[in-house]
């Protein structure tokens, strides 16, 4: 049984931590966008359902997800999907996207719950690939404490994290760069025999492949969001 205080659990508990914050804050954008019309008590009522919505289809796109990366094949498919939300956390914004807001309590909730089942499969599947273990098995204790941890961040996180952002946008190009790099192992360890082939003459270098193209991405979103800083002034 490996050691929860060991270098490589304790580098997945931080991934887990930082894909958390950076995936979860559009989920808390989208809950205060949907009850903006509401008050009070009905306000916060809606707030507490949209967060257990949430949580609740985390926790079953988990199970899915944990149970479906053993079959072949889908591991290359949920890496080739992490680096495209991978891009669409960095790809220049076109225009704001309007979120209706709810007229009443179960109005709100059902936006909400449309919203996050989008969102959440997205934050789920970077959770699964990132607390992998060495055989390659998720650890569903640190998935487990990953949907926990989006709790607060949901219900308390959207403003701090999208001033943080706006600051410091380098936060955001290091969560993609991440989620890329987890990307590109996630594929390596795919059941695929042809995969399996390719991964084992190229052992050794999986993690400088997985570096590469993080660094190769971060440098093209960089280059792409500059021209077109550049074309807009």
């Amino acid at each position: 049984m490996e050691s929860i205080f060991s270098l490589e659990v304790v580098g997945a508990f931080i991934g887990v931590l930082f894909i958390d914050l950076i995936l979860s804050g559009d989920n808390a954008v989208v809950i205060a966008l949907a009850v903006r019309n509401l008050e009070g008590n009905v306000r916060r009522r809606a707030i507490q359902l949209g967060v257990a919505a949430a949580i609740g289809l985390r926790i079953i796109f988990a199970f899915l997800v944990s149970f479906l990366v053993q079959i072949p094949l889908l591991q290359v498919v949920g890496g080739l999907l992490l680096i495209y939300i991978s891009w669409q956390l960095v790809k220049p914004e076109e225009e704001e996207k309007e979120v209706e807001a709810g007229s009443g309590l179960w109005q709100s909730i059902r936006i909400i719950a449309v919203a996050d089942a989008v969102m959440s499969l997205d934050n789920v599947i970077a959770l699964v690939a990132i607390s992998r273990n060495s055989e390659g098995e998720p650890r569903v204790w640190l998935v487990a404490l990953g949907i926990v941890l989006t709790i607060p961040i949901i219900m308390y996180g959207a403003t701090i994290l999208s001033d943080l952002m706006d600051r410091f946008p380098v936060i955001v190009y290091a969560g993609a760069a991440l989620l890329v790099y987890v990307a590109v192992e996630l594929m390596f360890d795919d059941r695929l025999g042809v995969v399996q082939s390719f991964a084992h003459a190229t052992e050794g270098y999986h993690r400088i492949a997985a570096v590469a193209v993080a660094a190769i991405f971060t440098a093209i979103a960089l280059l792409v969001n500059r021209r077109r800083q550049t074309s807009i002034t």
